[in-house]
């Protein structure tokens, strides 16, 4: 895999605009949140998007993020 330099992800506002939240779905694995570093993934993570826009009314962004920093790196 490719170093993420930028990431992708689809938030939801939840009672308003400063209030949001990354969103996911729910997959055979587990939960899976709607972030992707390239536009091939955001693309096939849309119809999700879509679905949870419709399914709970609320308004979905897909933000971009392009600054990268590492806080902690955690070994063995």
């Amino acid at each position: 895999m490719p170093r993420i330099d930028s990431l992708y992800a689809f938030v939801a506002e939840d009672t308003g605009s400063g209030d949001e939240g990354i969103i996911g779905a729910k997959t055979a694995e587990g939960w899976m949140p709607l972030v992707g570093a390239d536009m091939a993934r955001v693309k096939s993570l849309r119809p999700l998007a879509e679905a949870i826009a419709r399914e709970t009314g609320k308004t979905i962004k897909l933000l971009h993020f392009e600054t990268r920093r590492e806080v902690e790196i955690i070994s063995k």
